[in-house]
């Protein structure tokens, strides 16, 4: 029997410049997938750049190799992550002449 996972990384966080999120350990999973909603932002015009960082330790970070997504406006932005090994999290940088954005992330995960 597969077994899932949603763990809430960021709840209603304003983020301004570069950010990272908290990071967490997913080693038992064989897939994962990113939600960022962004539920307000101020500037003009708000764009996050979002990328999968992955670490073998916790410590030590790297981007995945996908490319980076982009999330304009208010909504919900996903994406799927495989072959991630033994953890992620993600980082992020709100463009925008004095651009913030307050955002939800979510990591769902699935043996």
């Amino acid at each position: 029997m597969r077994q899932s996972l949603t763990a809430v990384l960021e709840r209603n966080t304003t983020v301004r410049g570069e950010f990272e999120t908290e990071p967490y350990e997913v080693a038992w999973a064989t897939e994962a997938r990113w939600f960022v909603q962004v539920l307000s932002a101020t500037g003009d015009p708000v764009e996050l750049e979002l990328v999968t960082q992955l670490s073998p330790d916790g410590i030590t970070w790297c981007d995945h190799d996908e490319a980076s997504h982009l999330a304009t406006g208010l909504g919900l932005t996903s994406w799927a992550v495989r072959e991630f090994g033994h953890w992620l999290r993600l980082r992020g940088r709100v463009r925008g002449d004095d651009a913030e954005a307050k955002l939800r992330v979510y990591l769902a995960v699935k043996s």
